[in-house]
């Protein structure tokens, strides 16, 4: 079975009516992610889920319900750990570099490359004003984190560090043979240097393991 795109989710029922929901997910990420958004009709949909285009509205009343999920399931799982670390106990470089680096691999998981649904000019709608909200939330999260791990006073930290952050959506449409592994490090450590930790404050936050 096709694992859904995006960043990871909580595994889901193996009844089939989750499948089904599933596979429609499948399907209309690849298409949006391809043949766009206002192009993809809810009969290509299914014909690609190989559902019934009435299964479609079984689980969804229309694309912008489909889309809303596809966009919510790239930011809930890290609001969720974000608000693990904002609890943690450890430095707060050190929980600022594990939300990004944990970030920076959901963002590169799955085989679509969900990310690049953010710059639709659809998602701009009231329609999806729950991923905007839950999207602010995570950049709070991250300039809470980058507050406690700075001395200045610097405004916009969160903007500048979810930014960064989020760059690996734009790298991995141009790469797509992507090292993970090292551009997790790579932004993680920057995303340190760019709230103004020293060589030596970034080396020791990698060493310490956090918690969530």
């Amino acid at each position: 079975m096709a694992r859904r795109p995006g960043r990871p989710r909580a595994s889901g029922d193996p009844d089939g009516e989750r499948d089904t929901r599933r596979d429609v997910l499948d399907a209309a990420a690849a298409l949006f992610c391809t043949v766009g958004f206002t192009s993809t009709s809810t009969r290509a949909i299914a014909d690609a889920a190989g559902v019934r285009q009435a299964s479609i509205y079984h689980h969804f009343p229309g694309k912008d319900a489909i889309l809303l999920e596809l966009l919510l399931g790239t930011v809930r799982p890290s609001l969720d750990l974000a608000d693990a670390l904002a609890a943690g106990a450890e430095p707060p470089a050190a929980r600022l570099r594990a939300l990004a680096h944990a970030d920076v691999g959901l963002l590169t998981a799955g085989p679509v490359n969900l990310g690049v649904l953010y710059v639709l000019p659809e998602v701009a709608g009231e329609q999806f004003a729950e991923f905007h909200a839950l999207r602010s939330r995570l950049r709070a999260r991250y300039s809470e984190l980058a507050d406690a791990a700075s001395d200045d006073d610097s405004s916009d930290r969160g903007e500048l560090v979810l930014g960064l952050v989020e760059s690996v959506i734009l790298r991995r449409r141009d790469t797509p043979d992507l090292d993970v592994a090292t551009v997790q490090d790579t932004v993680a450590d920057g995303v340190l240097r760019l709230v103004g930790c020293t060589p030596t404050e970034v080396a020791f936050a990698r060493t310490l393991p956090v918690r969530v």
